[in-house]
């Protein structure tokens, strides 16, 4: 099974322009996920896809691989494909890294690559939520699935609704699950995924993953105890470098 791990990152951001480049106890912020994926040792390849020359010029003074993509993209996914596209070679399956993620660790990226085969479409990760806080944040994106581990539905509500149950007691009735916003897509369900328009329940929501599941695509999930902390804004860095080891 050949895997391509892809990293898309974007220089503009409204809350943390740069962020990419940002320092993050010497290396830049783009450079740490690119360790990060490397050490998982389950990747073929680990490419940049990016859309400011400043990133592209600084990944290639790394040593590293990165592909200028088209700054129209209006997600990831498009990004990786366009990459997948420039980079040609033969790949089974694209492992789509968020590039603001630098204390992602490799264990993360081998559970995903684990739960991969010749069936599966799409897949990703999903934790435990272990707080009610986080259940009822919006900016927490829950996730249901099915016993065979495929997802239902995600939403920025919590899911199920625990009917006549006490919302203090939502925790202790059912096991609620967030998700972990790393996707491995087969390459040839990549290249569907980004000719399909935008749907109801995505629109609703915000939330790009419900367009597959509306076209019929299936979200392989896998468990993962590891927390990701992913970086939108200088005082969330501030706060991850206080908490993560560097």
């Amino acid at each position: 099974m050949d895997i391509i791990g892809i990293i898309p990152a974007r220089y503009a951001s409204t809350r943390f322009p740069g962020k990419p480049l940002a320092d993050i106890g010497g290396k830049t912020m783009i450079q740490r996920v690119i360790e990060q994926c490397k050490k998982s040792e389950v990747l073929k390849k680990v490419i940049v896809a990016t859309d400011d020359e400043r990133i592209f010029n600084h990944v290639k003074e790394l040593g590293h691989d990165v592909y200028m993509t088209s700054a129209d993209h209006k997600n990831g996914t498009e990004r990786c494909h366009e990459a997948l596209k420039l980079e040609g070679g033969s790949y089974d399956f694209v492992i789509n890294i968020q590039g603001d993620e630098p204390f992602i660790e490799p264990e993360q990226i081998k559970l995903l690559a684990s739960i991969l085969d010749r069936k599966t479409e799409i897949a990703t990760l999903i934790k435990c939520i272990d707080h009610l806080d986080d259940l009822q944040n919006p900016n927490i994106i829950k996730a249901l699935k099915a016993d065979s581990g495929l997802a239902l539905y995600f939403s920025r509500s919590p899911i199920p609704h625990m009917r006549n149950i006490p919302t203090e007691d939502w925790m202790k009735s059912h096991q609620h699950y967030k998700h972990i916003g790393m996707y491995a897509y087969r390459v040839d369900i990549l290249a569907r995924l980004v000719t399909l328009s935008p749907t109801p329940l995505e629109i609703a929501e915000s939330l790009e993953q419900l367009r597959w599941i509306e076209n019929g695509y299936r979200i392989k999930t896998a468990i993962t105890p590891i927390e990701t902390i992913g970086i939108d804004t200088p005082e969330d860095l501030e706060k991850a470098m206080k908490e993560m080891p560097l």
